[in-house]
């Protein structure tokens, strides 16, 4: 947590951005959390730890996490946007069920031999992607049977 909280405070400071301590519970809870997260579900996360700490300094943070490559922002398919820890993490793709919202990280490396198979085939060099594959979970497909 420290290097990436590091890293956070580094960007703000290469940005001439004040290093305040609603940003750094912010980030706190962000990173404590581990999972997929809303802008409005860390507000409420954010709001038990520091009742005055407001939404838009929530957004505007998680935007920053975001460019200082802490966080990353994923699309589930639901109009929702979520953020996930990205700093020191490993690539994975994921699983979504359309039906109840679960979401799966998976790797797979032929998968990523494709992927970069494929780039190469059409004269692109890889810098990264997202890979997203919607379904329904066993739980749901049952239900829908």
């Amino acid at each position: 947590m420290q290097e990436a909280r590091d890293q956070f405070f580094n960007y703000l400071a290469k940005k001439k951005l004040k290093i305040t301590s609603q940003r750094g519970i912010i980030f706190d809870v962000f990173w404590n959390v581990k999972d997929h997260i809303s802008p409005e579900e860390l507000y409420g996360l954010v709001k038990e730890n520091d009742p005055s700490i407001g939404q838009a300094t929530v957004y505007r943070t998680l935007k920053l996490l975001s460019d200082s490559k802490i966080a990353r922002e994923v699309d589930f398919g639901d109009g929702v946007t979520r953020y996930e820890p990205y700093f020191g993490q490993s690539h994975h793709d994921h699983l979504i069920c359309k039906e109840c919202g679960k979401s799966v990280e998976v790797v797979d490396e032929k998968i990523e031999r494709l992927q970069e198979k494929l780039a190469k085939k059409h004269g692109f060099t890889l810098s990264g992607h997202c890979m997203y594959l919607y379904g329904h979970c066993s739980e749901c497909a049952k239900k829908l049977t």
